[in-house]
């Protein structure tokens, strides 16, 4: 198991987890989000590949309409 921080909260995750797998384990929507990992944005196309590692800052932020 390995801490990262997800929106500021930590998350114990497997070590082998990729940004998919999290983005599962809490529930999040698969459209209309966007990723970034250390503060870089990760295209949609590599969540399934991008591994996590410890102390990870993940920040998932949900697309919302305004007007």
């Amino acid at each position: 198991m390995i801490t990262i921080g997800i929106n500021d909260s930590p998350l114990n995750i497997d070590s082998d987890f990729t940004i998919l797998q999290v983005l599962q384990q809490i529930n999040a929507p698969l459209q209309g989000v966007a990723v970034a990992v250390n503060s870089e944005i990760i295209r949609q196309a590599h969540w399934e590949t991008a591994k996590l590692q410890s102390g990870d800052q993940v920040l998932v932020i949900q697309a919302t309409q305004g007007g």
